[in-house]
């Protein structure tokens, strides 16, 4: 039977018709081992009582931020909680989650909430399918929170399609998956490079790229949320990792980022080089700012330390690198090139001239090559959902 034994759920329930399934989930939660709080917004009472929902959770449900008895319910609540669930999650209330827009007890309790957050979509084919809820999706999903998709099947409008809140059983049997994953690779020693590498001419240029670190910092965060302690070294970027299992060093050049990746890597499980790291940085750096003498200016490169080559030299044969490759052209040829001469486990490849993947975006569209030449092509998605992606691959490489 699912298990939830002794975990504390908030539940959710925004105004769609799909809300009557709400009576279920409560009941099945229970029966699983939880235990449930009931949050509802005012256009939900229309659709299912809130004194049918406060018996079976055996709980007052909460519809208001301030009532007689508290006015900070929902602080409370988000540091109660060891899940919270919206279900179902309307299009209103999906759009006021993403934006931080904050005038239900729903809202307002999951800005405030400490634990991780389930979004189960229930909407009208159109509605669904419309760029802007979809941009919704994507937004409250880069922010590390967790959509449960919906069906396919008749919809209250009469039309079929995609737009049905999942069924309640399979709403927990998510909860519970998550819950026995969580801690799939605790104890493990996980090394995340992320972000891009500023290599100096002067006090004041360098050679760059477009890297924003996006990518690696949700796959730290995914790996510590699952149990891992994670070294996050971190090239130049605005970005920063607040979970209390990460651990940052923050480095500039490539030699930092090899000098930090190398004393980690002994005692690391897991190597995930995510970074974009320079090929190439000035032989020679000027102590004071080039000052425009003439037409034309000749810098010459020398090559930076391959760090995915030389880590892979030192490789054991109990520890495991993953690989990014973005590529350009003959992307699969050269992805499987790398994976084989820098000694990966599996390698992530991702190309430029696929639409909104790459650098500085939100989404990802990757393929996944392990060493066996499995490969695994995933649609575009969020950088949070890609991290869980990678993280259950390698989960089904290590055969945790």
């Amino acid at each position: 039977m699912t298990s939830l034994q002794g975990k504390k759920i908030i539940l959710g329930i925004c105004g769609s018709i799909a809300a009557y399934k709400a009576a279920f989930l409560t009941r099945l939660l229970l029966k699983a081992g939880a235990e449930v709080q009931v949050l509802m917004t005012e256009a939900a009472t229309q659709f299912i009582s809130p004194l049918t929902l406060s018996t079976l959770s055996k709980h007052p449900v909460h519809i208001h931020v301030s009532a007689e008895d508290s006015w900070n319910n929902h602080v409370e609540l988000g540091l109660w909680a060891d899940a919270m669930i919206v279900a179902p999650i309307t299009a209103t209330t999906l759009g006021k989650m993403a934006n931080g827009i904050c005038d239900s007890v729903i809202v307002a309790t999951y800005l405030s909430a400490r634990c991780p957050v389930f979004f189960a979509p229930a909407m009208d084919l159109d509605m669904w399918k419309h760029p802007a809820t979809q941009h919704n999706v994507e937004k409250l999903s880069s922010y590390g929170n967790h959509l449960i998709d919906v069906a396919d099947g008749e919809l209250a409008s009469g039309l079929v399609g995609k737009g049905r809140l999942a069924e309640p059983e399979t709403i927990v049997q998510h909860l519970a998956t998550f819950f026995k994953q969580q801690q799939d690779y605790a104890l493990k020693k996980v090394i995340v490079t992320a972000g891009p590498t500023y290599e100096a001419i002067d006090p004041v240029r360098f050679i760059g790229n477009r890297s924003s670190g996006k990518m690696g910092v949700a796959i730290a965060e995914v790996f510590a949320e699952r149990g891992a302690n994670v070294q996050l070294i971190l090239g130049p970027s605005k970005l920063s990792c607040n979970h209390p299992n990460v651990k940052t060093i923050r480095v500039e050049s490539a030699e930092d980022m090899y000098q930090a990746a190398k004393s980690h890597f002994d005692d690391a499980d897991i190597a995930i080089l995510a970074a974009a790291v320079a090929d190439y940085r000035p032989k020679e750096v000027a102590q004071q700012k080039i000052k425009k003498k003439s037409d034309s200016l000749a810098i010459t490169l020398e090559k930076t330390t391959d760090i995915a080559a030389s880590l892979g030299k030192q490789k054991r044969t109990n520890q495991w690198m993953v690989g990014f490759a973005l590529e350009t052209n003959n992307e699969l040829e050269n992805a499987k090139g790398k994976l084989k001469r820098k000694n990966f486990d599996l390698i992530v490849l991702n190309s430029l001239r696929d639409k909104g993947a790459g650098f500085s975006h939100d989404t990802n569209k990757v393929t996944i090559i392990h060493k066996d030449n499995t490969i695994k092509t995933y649609p575009l998605k969020s950088k949070m959902a890609v991290a869980k992606d990678i993280a259950d691959e390698l989960k089904s490489a290590m055969q945790l």
